[in-house]
């Protein structure tokens, strides 16, 4: 009797396979059992597309603060702009950290001072 779980207890689910948070909903049996998000590839684009969006919001950025009344394109069209591609560069970044991260735990090293 002491070897029954309490109710609603569920066997942990195992941590290498599940992600950072858990599987979320059980396998269906039509996905690859062992399907991989292609790091290097996201890696690559990451690296490529955070100077290009970096560069873009500050040349948007430029362009609007010399941009007097009546141009065209107007300065808050300029101004959308900068922001859209500051964002983006944002995204690149984060993404660029994550797939840094997991590839090193994938590698199984640890970074530097931890």
């Amino acid at each position: 009797m002491s070897d029954r779980r309490p109710r609603g207890a569920t066997d942990p689910v195992p941590r290498e396979r599940s992600g950072a948070i858990g599987r979320r909903y059980p396998r269906t049996g039509t996905e690859p059992a062992t399907a991989r998000s292609p790091l290097r590839l996201r890696l690559l684009l990451s690296a490529v597309f955070l100077p290009l969006f970096a560069a873009g919001a500050a040349f948007f950025g430029v362009w609007a603060a010399d941009t007097g009344p009546g141009d065209s394109p107007g300065r808050d069209t300029l101004v959308a702009l900068a922001a859209v591609c500051a964002a983006l560069a944002l995204l690149a970044a984060a993404d660029l950290v994550a797939v840094r991260r997991r590839l090193r735990r994938e590698r199984g090293s640890t970074p530097p001072g931890r």
